[in-house]
This record gives C-alpha cells, structure tokens and sequence, in this order.
C-alpha cells in the first residue's frame, strides 16, 4: 500500500482513538461543576455522593485521554517531518500555550479533585473542580486553534523555498482567531459537553432500569438531561454557522460535503443519498436548492461546485465526506428530538415511567461519539488534498526517509496495544457502574418512615 495512505491511515486511527476521551473528559467535567455546585447551594448530600461517584469516571477517562495522546507527537516526527518543519511555528506555538495555559491547569488541580475530599474545605474543592473543567476546555482552545490553522491560514509568512520552506507567525492573535478557530471551537466544545452528558443520562438509565441507587440515580439523569437539551440545541446552530464558514473559506469542502458538481449553480441539499464520483452526479432524497437556502437564504442563488476546481485539487473520497458529513446531521436532529420528548414526559411527570425511553438513553451514550468522529473525519477528508489548506499538500508533507513497511508495522502494533487498551477502559468502566456510587452519609431526615432509602427518592422535590 501507498505509504501515504498507509500515514494517513495510522494517524487517523490514532486520532480517532484517542478522541474518544477528551470529549468525556471536557463533558463530565461540566456536569462535575453543576453536581458539586448544587451540594454547596444545598447541602444535599447526594449532590456529594453523584459528584464523588462522577469523579472516579472521569480519572479513568482522563487517564487514558493522556496516555493515548502523547503517541500524536511522535508521529509528527517519524511520519510527517515535512509537515512538521513547515508548521512547526504555528504548531508548537499553540502547543506550548495548551501546556502553559491548559495543562499545566488542569493537572495542578487534579489531584485536590481525585483525593481532596475532607482534606480542604467543600469551596476550595469546588474551585478545583471548576479550575480541571476550565483546563480541559483551555486544551481543546489550543488544539482546535492550531488545526483550525491548517484549514483556514491566517497570521503568517513562507520563509524559504521547497523542501527549506516553513510557515512563521507574523501576527500571534491573527493566527489564534483564524477565520474558522471560533465556530470549530464552539461545535467541538458543544460536541464534547454532548459527550458527557449522553454518558451520565446512559449510565443512570442503567440504573432506573434496574431500579438500582434511584436517590441519585434519577435527580443525576435530569441534570445530565438538561444539559443535553440546552446544548443539542445550540448545536444545530453552532454546525449552521460553521457551515456557512465552510462555504467562504473552503468551498470545495462544502461542494463535497453536498455531493455538489455544477460549476456555478443552485445547490440542493440531500436528506441522504450517494455520490458517483466518476460520473459526477448525486441521487437521493433532497431538497432542491435547500443548500443555497441553507447558505444565501434563496433558493436560487448559485454555489461554487467541484467542477469549478482542477481534479488534483478536489477532495478524493467525495462520497465518504457525504456520507460523514449526512451521519453527523441526522444523529444532531435526532439528540434534539430525543432530549425534547423526554423534556415533555419530564413536565408529564412520566420521564422514569417508560422502560423503552430509558433503554433508548442507556445505548443514545454511543450517538455524540459517532457524530463527534464522523464530524472529524468530515473536516479532514474534506481538506484533502491539502495538508495545510492551499499551501501544503499533503503527499508533500511526508517524511522522506520512512518506508511503507515501518508505517504498516508499527500500525498493527498500535492497533494491538489500542484494542488491549480499550478492552481494559469498557471493563475498568463497567466494573465501576456496577459497583455504582456509594452513599456516604444518610441524614435522619432523609431516611423514609418505611425505614429504606432506595424506597423513598431524596429528590422528589429536587429538580422536579
């Protein structure tokens, strides 16, 4: 196999991988902040118990988040050392702000969270709660200034000439607020706050199934289901305006995300459908003009087709975009639709009564994580076939002594150790839902005249 299919293959994969964690991370420690928020206004002692019980997922899941992550940073360097030397300004410029003010954050503060209970005060751990939660959201800053970069240039200067060439920084705050940095920013944190809440509804479901740790398991479903609301809501806009930055700034993208052809035409826009890309045509459900609708607010106005660039400059898998970018939509519309029918069961006060419901949200845990990977592979296919958009293609921003065989090698052994990796993560993972949370003191008022506390829900009147 080609050996920049083989590159591309590896670091995709390793990406993927490792992207399942960061989301979750930034996610559950929102719902961390509102949980441990809610014991210091309340004092409620199961707002300490879900938060304590929260934690301990959310170590498991930064843990491996870290470790998966530092395998990127080689590969830079063992497969794509062109690339590296010509961005490596605006690269390692943004990497050493996330360890300056992400990282350094949100470890300085980890360890009061996992292990600071009873040892400082509820306020001074609330704050360390909050600082983890800012520094993971500091981290995504950086990580999606720097790609946001590579699909949308802006602050820099080329010094030097072919294989010498690299890209420098002539204006810092030109490069970080990049004409894509902030509606990318917005839909990757919104798509992570998804993550972890879908994850808490998922867990807690459980739960509610099986009629198991109900004080907590139900007022820690409505905080999660609120979350997930408000922001499966504001997703739909923040993935408008990025479609629409799409648009001006990488046109083919868009082209290909819409199974676009003509030069200069009226866009339809498919509810799903299949690209030919030899003979240049898309078949489907659509909505004639619905694109240039979507774009221009008339369904008439033209948008710029893949016919209007040279064939080595279009996108190659026209019809995988097609299909990632259409996966992604269709799992935005049904997180709405999902989260604002349990909102209307919540207010009929029969959101716990219908087992089928319930179930849906134990396994609705996996939909942000495919729409999160699919949004991905969307934004990167898409650029294709340039590495940094516009200035470097990326069959040029490969290393030049690595040889197919060591990338091949080195993916099945990075395939072997990932599944062993994942397989410990599900079973670490389920091994600690099953143990469930542990309650760590029972007020007299809280215990019901039935003597149980399973029998008797501390939060009927809390988040009702």
């Amino acid at each position: 196999m080609d050996i920049e299919i083989l590159s591309r293959i590896q670091f995709a994969f390793t990406v993927a991988f490792h992207y399942i964690y960061p989301p979750l991370s930034i996610g559950i420690g929102l719902i961390l902040v509102i949980m441990e928020g809610m014991y210091l206004k309340t004092g409620k002692k199961v707002f300490e118990d879900m938060t304590r019980f929260w934690i301990k997922i959310f170590a498991l899941i930064f843990g491996l988040g870290v470790a998966t992550g530092i395998i990127m940073e080689f590969e830079f360097g063992t497969n794509w050392a062109t690339y590296s030397k010509y961005v490596g300004d605006i690269f390692g410029s943004a990497l050493a702000a996330e360890g300056i003010f992400a990282f350094a954050l949100e470890s300085g503060f980890l360890g009061i969270l996992l292990f600071g209970w009873k040892r400082v005060s509820s306020k001074v751990h609330f704050i360390s709660t909050l600082m983890v939660f800012l520094g993971s959201l500091f981290s995504a800053v950086w990580i999606v200034v720097a790609n946001s970069w590579q699909q949308t240039p802006a602050g820099y200067h080329i010094v030097g000439e072919g294989l010498q060439a690299r890209a420098e920084i002539t204006d810092f705050w030109a490069m970080v607020f990049n004409p894509s940095s902030i509606d990318r920013l917005l839909h990757v944190w919104i798509g992570a706050f998804l993550a972890g809440a879908f994850l808490v509804m998922s867990v807690n479901a459980y739960y509610i199934i099986k009629k198991k740790h109900l004080e907590i398991a139900k007022p820690s479903f409505k905080i999660a289901l609120v979350v997930a609301t408000i922001f499966s809501l504001a997703q739909l806009f923040t993935g408008h305006h990025s479609a629409e930055g799409v648009s001006k700034n990488q046109p083919a993208k868009m082209a290909a995300m819409e199974g676009h052809f003509d030069h200069s035409a009226k866009a339809d826009m498919y509810i799903m459908g299949w690209v030919d890309k030899k003979n240049e045509t898309t078949s489907g459900i659509k909505i004639p003009g619905g694109l240039s609708f979507l774009l221009h607010g008339d369904f008439d106005t033209p948008v710029t087709g893949l016919k209007s660039f040279p064939a080595e400059e279009r996108p190659t898998a026209i019809n995988a975009i097609f299909q990632f970018y259409h996966i992604m939509v269709a799992i935005g519309i049904f997180l709405i639709i999902l989260t604002l029918y349990a909102n209307w069961q919540w207010k009929k006060g029969k959101l716990f009564d219908k087992k089928w419901l319930m179930l849906v949200f134990v396994w609705a845990v996996l939909l942000p994580q495919i729409a999160n990977q699919v949004g991905w592979f969307t934004a990167e296919m898409g650029r294709q076939p340039w590495v940094v958009y516009g200035l470097l293609k990326t069959s040029d921003a490969l290393s030049q002594a690595v040889k197919a065989e060591h990338v091949l090698i080195s993916l099945i052994l990075f395939t072997l150790v990932y599944a062993i990796l994942f397989a410990l993560f599900l079973y670490l993972m389920n091994k600690k839902i099953k143990h469930g949370p542990v309650v760590q003191t029972i007020h007299e008022e809280e215990i019901s005249s039935q003597g149980s506390l399973r029998e008797n829900p501390l939060m009927k009147n809390d988040l009702s």
